[in-house]
């Protein structure tokens, strides 16, 4: 096995999986929806019907978003470590490896992320920034009583819920890729760290460290 993800990397991705999770169940339960629809009625969940614990609550998430956020932008942007960026082409060779995936064929190579990872990245990352700029937004009206304009708190929550849904729908293409038996293989990277040193050559050709790695690994083995 290689390293493919720091430990870090992974504390930051389960940080926002994590926070991301509440923020969703919280944001809904402000419409008002679990009153509505009876979860609030289910025994131990009559919080979820009051709107001031769920604010708190995804005050709290989005706090913890925030910070994983930052420190993801400072430490990678310090280290200048920018391969989980989208790069040009990255459409066109999303749909060459998933083609070559649903014929069971062999796929073009990769470097340490899929081009459709990188696509991926960058959709929830703008679905991300696009919540958290019109949730502090909201957050200085609410918290820090300011005085905004009628139609810029209208369109800053229209927003922030387009940014909701585009989140729902970046997590459910996200966990669909592992609808593809190749992938499933990088699960366990998220969390371990580590993936098989003969999946890093097979798969992920153009990633030269971890080829290296992988190849020094295996002659060592023999």
């Amino acid at each position: 096995m290689i390293k493919r993800q720091s430990l870090s990397n992974r504390i930051v991705h389960w940080t926002i999986a994590v926070s991301v999770f509440g923020l969703i169940f919280s944001g809904i339960g402000q419409l008002p929806a679990y009153k509505r629809y009876k979860l609030a009625d289910l025994s131990a969940m009559a919080w979820t019907a009051d709107y001031q614990i769920t604010l708190w609550i995804h005050y709290v998430f989005a706090i913890a978003l925030l910070a994983a956020v930052a420190y993801h932008i400072t430490a990678h942007g310090l280290r200048r470590e920018f391969d989980i960026l989208p790069k040009k082409g990255d459409f066109k060779a999303s749909l060459q490896v998933i083609w070559a995936m649903i014929r069971s064929k062999e796929e073009p190579p990769s470097g340490k992320y899929l081009p459709e990872q990188r696509l991926a990245y960058g959709f929830i990352a703008f679905a991300l920034l696009l919540l958290i700029v019109t949730g502090l937004i909201k957050m200085a009206k609410n918290v820090a009583g300011w005085n905004i304009p009628d139609a810029l708190h209208l369109w800053t929550a229209q927003l922030h819920n387009l940014g909701m849904i585009l989140v729902i729908l970046g997590i459910v293409g996200h966990l669909a890729a592992f609808l593809f038996k190749p992938n499933r293989k990088l699960l366990s990277a998220m969390f371990s760290g580590k993936v098989e040193a003969d999946y890093a050559i097979h798969r992920h050709a153009l990633w030269q460290e971890g080829v290296k790695e992988a190849a020094k690994l295996k002659d060592a083995r023999e």
